[in-house]
């Protein structure tokens, strides 16, 4: 706005001085005689303009008051809004480079699909009402997705979710060996989903952020999103399982209002659960 208001009275200002030194010349033609020139610093230049601009170049209070100061631009910050489906490919990226202990699981799972058709993509397509992301630079660097109702997702899970994975994924034939076998195991027994000891929480979630944007307040943010998601559905309850081995997280969800339940027989995993409220 500066810059703006200075422009137009600097051209007034020139011209003026143009006016005034035509208005001079032509006087001096009028009378048939030059112009008198002041003696100056430099040629046809009036008294003392050479050396003014010389002293006040010299001047630091001067040149201050010529700089303009433009000021700083900063980036907008994240953004959270709801999930849409040209995030599918960030998405992906964000559940792969999560997927080992709160880590990246790129050098586990030569298929980067793999793990996002198990707890992410799913979710989003049958529930997009319920999934959440952290926009930064116009790119999701984190979500939340979940289920309201985590039986009737299995069924929806089976029906309408796995036939399109069982020719790229088969389901294995033997005992899984190798973690990408495991969780191809994993990706044929939804059932496995449902737990009686969960049944008074039943809704379940899955929250990942990129490295780069946590600890920043983000995951805060789309846990309340989430849970205020659910409880206008009116779930009263919501769990998840986290692998015991991943502290962070489980630091994060103790922070959250998240609290153990007691499953027999869970293996690695640790079961949560909070109400929505």
């Amino acid at each position: 706005m500066g810059l703006r208001r200075t422009g137009p009275a600097l051209g007034v200002n020139l011209a003026c001085a143009s006016n005034h030194c035509q208005a001079r010349a032509d006087e001096g033609k009028l009378s048939g005689v030059d112009p008198p020139r002041r003696r100056g610093d430099g040629q046809g230049e009036p008294a003392g303009t050479g050396r003014q601009r010389r002293e006040e170049a010299g001047n630091p209070l001067r040149e201050r008051s010529r700089t303009c100061k433009i000021p700083r631009m900063t980036s907008p910050s994240p953004v959270l809004r709801p999930y849409r489906p040209e995030d599918r490919e960030a998405l992906f990226d964000i559940c792969v480079r999560t997927g080992h202990e709160g880590g990246d699981a790129r050098h586990l799972y030569p298929d980067p699909g793999l793990l996002p058709n198990i707890f992410a993509a799913p979710y989003a397509a049958l529930e997009p009402e319920l999934a959440f992301v952290v926009e930064d630079g116009g790119r999701a660097v984190g979500y939340i997705l979940g289920t309201a109702d985590t039986a009737s997702f299995v069924d929806r899970y089976r029906a309408e979710w796995l036939p399109g994975l069982a020719e790229r994924h088969p389901a294995p034939v033997r005992e899984p060996a190798s973690p990408t076998e495991r969780m191809t195991a994993l990706m044929h027994d939804p059932e496995r989903m449902i737990v009686p000891e969960l049944a008074d929480y039943p809704a379940h979630l899955h929250i990942d952020l990129l490295p780069t944007h946590q600890r920043a307040g983000h995951g805060r943010r789309l846990m309340e999103a989430f849970l205020a998601a659910l409880d206008e559905q009116g779930v009263k309850a919501v769990h998840l399982g986290v692998l015991t081995a991943n502290t962070r997280a489980r630091a994060f969800y103790d922070r959250v209002g998240f609290h153990g339940i007691a499953v027999p027989d869970a293996g690695p995993v640790t079961y949560l659960g909070r109400s929505t409220q």
